[in-house]
């Protein structure tokens, strides 16, 4: 029996800082991840210069940890994968430049890996390959997308957010809601009490079937129904219509939730989630009948929340088509995924050389 294929991810495209060893593609050797969101919840979302400071930090004991946990030594390692792409310029530079040297000092191959793509990858870890086709839908702080998946490599995007991303919205809506930060969790909290139904809130489907996303609007209606919508009443269901873009630019953004007793805030937070994990269904519904996938897939922070993957569970019922969802561990940013994926691109003969940069936005 050969010997498994080891490899080492570095992942710090954000506010994590994470380095995984992976064997063949899908055992998780080990998952190590500093996670800075103490760090950044005082200012209700990540900043860009201290994550970056942070991974400076982080990165040396991360990987070491990462080695040791594994039971590895550096000579079992066969290559080095870290996520280059997209993500903050800052935090990216710090992984890609730990993965040069760590490859170099290896003397193994270095595999730049992207970081959506990884997240559609991460349901295939610690579990049996996906079945391909698939169609993807990668959603959390930076990214909500739709993938046609033809491999773990090749991928094929059909839409993506126009402005902000889900999870972003989520972050955003729990300020306006006063729920504390990271949102996602907190929203989902506080949506258990609620009632979806109390409050109208506009879905954005964009026009046609357009597999794009927009929830810029939505979260503007959030506003403006916490600023003060006319004849905002108790128990009352509530419709929320265009002129809630105009809100976005109102000073005291957020000012009047104090107003709120603690089941019109549950109320508010359960329509909010609603409204969005419709949307994310939906436009995943269009996807699959499109490209004809054999195979839905989850991915991203946002994944995690139970009523999205419930809402997609019961799509892939009536479609007739299994669900992959990434453990619950795999849905924050990590390195396994990054690890995992880098191993297919190493089967694949692509390598990346030590001129390989850090880019924020996806290089077409």
């Amino acid at each position: 029996m050969s010997n498994p294929t080891l490899i080492l991810g570095i992942e710090t495209s954000c506010d994590e800082t994470a380095c995984a060893v992976v064997a063949d593609g899908q055992d998780v050797r080990a998952n190590v991840v500093a996670s800075q969101v103490d760090l950044h919840a005082a200012y209700g979302g990540v900043v860009p210069e201290l994550a970056s400071r942070a991974h400076i930090e982080a990165i040396n004991n991360v990987v070491t940890r990462a080695l040791a946990e594994a039971g590895a030594s550096a000579d079992e390692i066969a290559a080095v994968a870290v996520t280059n792409e997209p993500g903050l310029i800052g935090s990216l530079l710090v992984g890609v430049m730990a993965a040069k040297t760590a490859a170099w000092v290896l003397d193994v191959p270095l595999i730049a890996v992207n970081h959506v793509c990884a997240h559609a990858y991460a349901a295939s870890l610690d579990d049996d390959p996906i079945a391909y086709p698939a169609a993807a839908l990668i959603c959390s702080g930076g990214h909500t997308a739709l993938y046609r998946c033809l491999s773990p490599t090749r991928l094929e995007l059909l839409g993506s957010t126009i402005d902000d991303a889900a999870g972003e919205a989520f972050d955003k809506v729990a300020g306006i809601l006063r729920l504390g930060y990271p949102g996602g969790p907190a929203i989902e909290r506080a949506a258990r009490q609620g009632d979806s139904a109390v409050v109208k809130l506009p879905r954005s489907l964009l026009r046609g079937q357009s597999l794009d996303f927009s929830f810029s609007g939505l979260k503007t209606a959030v506003l403006y129904h916490v600023n003060g919508l006319p004849g905002r009443r108790k128990g009352k269901r509530r419709r929320v219509g265009a002129q809630a873009q105009r809100a976005a630019s109102q000073p005291n953004a957020g000012g009047g939730i104090e107003q709120f007793t603690e089941q019109e805030v549950a109320d508010l937070a359960a329509s909010f989630q609603a409204a969005v994990v419709d949307v994310l269904v939906t436009k995943l519904r269009r996807a699959a009948k499109l490209t004809g996938a054999r195979t839905l897939v989850l991915g991203g922070g946002v994944s995690a929340n139970t009523a999205l993957r419930a809402a997609a569970g019961a799509l892939a019922e009536k479609l007739g088509s299994p669900l992959r969802l990434p453990a619950m561990t795999f849905t924050v940013d990590n390195a396994a995924m990054v690890a995992g994926l880098g191993y297919h691109h190493l089967l694949a003969g692509e390598t990346a050389g030590y001129d390989l940069q850090a880019c924020a936005t996806v290089r077409r």
